[in-house]
């Protein structure tokens, strides 16, 4: 049967909770508060009164700091870590904080306006104050240090579709937004029990009897009866602290992106009578009651009002169990936390429990006497040599587990690389395919330039020569033909009746600034005409 002792320390005030747990069953094993002038001694006389010498004790994180970044829903988790990582980061530069300095856990939450992104709630401590916390409970057995906001969850069972808040009103309060069995938000401020507990306390000078006096007040109602003096005294110093909470309370309510139907009020102040009355008085559109426990039924010896007292307790030795909300201990796991508790050797088991041992008989041999010092010694080597035995079998389980989960993880990585590898391989055969493509056309495209570039070079090629000619052609010359038969060649049938001016018309055209490579035909004479072919080039 597992057991948790929870400790929420505040200014001059332990609250404590022992809880147990048989398989799904809750027990309050004790409880109570403890006034303290020295936190360590305060600590130790709480774990003398409840026999706590080696269980596990969950403590309240303080001081812790809350921020919140959207991210991208389909991120790994590797990803994810990374990006809030920097997101931190960012966060400290803009504000001048050395992101080294601040131990950090976060919870991922639903983003009910975009279901894309997730919402994260972020919470950093800083690390010199863990350490002193650590340090007041070296001598025990400290498992966990968790914020409160996250804790106080443990002590309500969410339904679906029910959007509540929790507000915990202990040294400072923390509001702690539930939407749809999710964490969406965390609000602190500074006023809180303390505030008006100081106030009474420099009355009455005396935490104890301050405590006392907010039990037995009462607050009254629009409706209510007239007060007596000394009543009215202390509401003065409890009033304005309550007030400006319901004020906080309204406006997170206005801000909600759901409509929350229910108001859960514990902490410190909750102490007060009525409390519930008067916060319903100003959040009528919402249902305003006190926090009890889910697993707690009243007794006749216990009334349900004593354990609500000790709400942040209970809240924190379930969260010790492994109750609620998981991943915001701040507390490091050490080698010998990961160690099961068979596991662990004592190592001073001291003379008396010896000899009792020794007295009952366990160290005898087979004919009923008792061991010598020699067989004794044996058979503890022997019984150490097992338990080694035993050791190294379970870590090299869990080494061997390990390694396998890693070998997992890297096969699992090179295929996602081997992956996105064939993707771009297969870019770039496409890309290759479309260059090709590409580089085609563009050469078609070119040499129709080019054919259209000769194309209207040589469109008016004879009709210019033919304007060039005119004036050089002999009088008795006429041109029957005249074709630009390929590229620049120009082919022109002529005739005469007399050979000598068709043979100056040649050399006329052979000039070079009409034709060039100039030849022509013998010609041939017919019914006393003379027919030439004369070919040549234009320049």
């Amino acid at each position: 049967m597992a057991n948790c002792l929870g400790l929420y320390v505040e200014s001059n005030i332990i609250k404590y909770a022992k809880v147990s747990k048989d398989h799904d069953k809750l027990k309050v094993e004790t409880f109570g508060v403890k006034f303290y002038d020295n936190l360590e001694k305060a600590i130790d006389q709480i774990i003398d009164e409840t026999f706590s010498y080696k269980t596990p004790i969950s403590i309240n994180l303080s001081e812790e700091m809350y921020n919140y970044f959207d991210m991208f829903a389909l991120l790994s988790n590797k990803d994810l870590s990374k990006a809030i990582k920097t997101e931190f980061e960012m966060y400290c530069s803009d504000q001048g904080y050395n992101p080294n300095v601040f131990e950090t856990r976060y919870v991922i939450s639903k983003n009910p306006d975009d279901k894309e992104k997730l919402k994260i709630i972020h919470i950093s401590a800083n690390k010199i104050e863990l350490t002193k916390k650590t340090q007041v409970l070296e001598k025990n057995k400290l498992a966990s240090i968790i914020p409160i906001s996250m804790a106080i969850t443990n002590l309500i069972e969410a339904k679906p579709k029910e959007n509540c808040l929790i507000v915990n009103m202990e040294e400072h309060t923390t509001v702690t937004t539930i939407i749809d069995e999710n964490v969406y938000d965390i609000n602190t401020f500074e006023g809180g029990s303390q505030e008006f507990l100081r106030k009474i306390n420099l009355k009455e000078n005396s935490m104890a009897k301050s405590y006392e006096i907010c039990k037995n007040t009462t607050i009254y109602t629009s409706e209510g009866k007239d007060l007596q003096e000394t009543e009215m005294t202390y509401l003065e110093d409890i009033m304005p602290t309550l007030y400006t909470i319901v004020g906080h309370i309204r406006k997170l309510i206005n801000q909600s992106p759901q409509k929350i139907t229910k108001v859960y009020l514990t902490g410190t102040a909750t102490l007060i009578n009525n409390l519930d009355l008067y916060f319903q008085e100003y959040l009528s559109e919402v249902n305003c009651e006190i926090l009890k426990p889910y697993f707690i039924n009243a007794t006749k010896e216990i009334s349900i009002q004593d354990y609500i007292e000790v709400n942040s307790a209970l809240a924190l030795a379930l969260s010790g169990l492994g109750q609620g909300i998981q991943g915001v201990n701040f507390k490091r796991q050490t080698f010998e936390d990961k160690i099961p508790d068979w596991l662990k050797i004592e190592v001073n088991p001291g003379k008396a429990k010896e000899s009792k041992i020794a007295k009952s008989g366990w160290f005898t041999n087979d004919l009923g006497e008792k061991l010598d010092k020699t067989e004794i010694s044996l058979l503890r080597t022997a019984g150490g040599l097992i338990l080694l035995f035993i050791i190294f079998s379970v870590f090299s389980v869990l080494l061997k587990n390990q390694m396998e989960a890693k070998e997992q993880q890297a096969n699992q990585s090179i295929s996602s690389t081997n992956a996105q590898i064939q993707l771009v391989e297969s870019d770039k055969t496409k890309i290759d395919s479309r260059t090709n493509d590409y580089t085609e056309m563009i050469q078609n495209l070119q040499d129709l330039n080019d054919r259209l570039s000769e194309a209207s070079k040589t469109r008016d090629a004879i009709p210019n020569l033919l304007n060039s000619i005119m004036y050089i052609i002999p009088e008795n010359v006429q041109i029957t033909s005249i074709q630009n038969t390929t590229g620049t060649h120009i082919v022109i049938e002529a005739q005469s009746d007399k050979y000598e001016q068709l043979g100056m018309f040649k050399a006329k055209l052979d000039t070079g600034m009409y034709l060039t490579n100039v030849i022509s035909t013998s010609g041939q004479q017919e019914n006393n005409v003379i027919k030439v072919k004369i070919e040549g080039d234009l320049p």
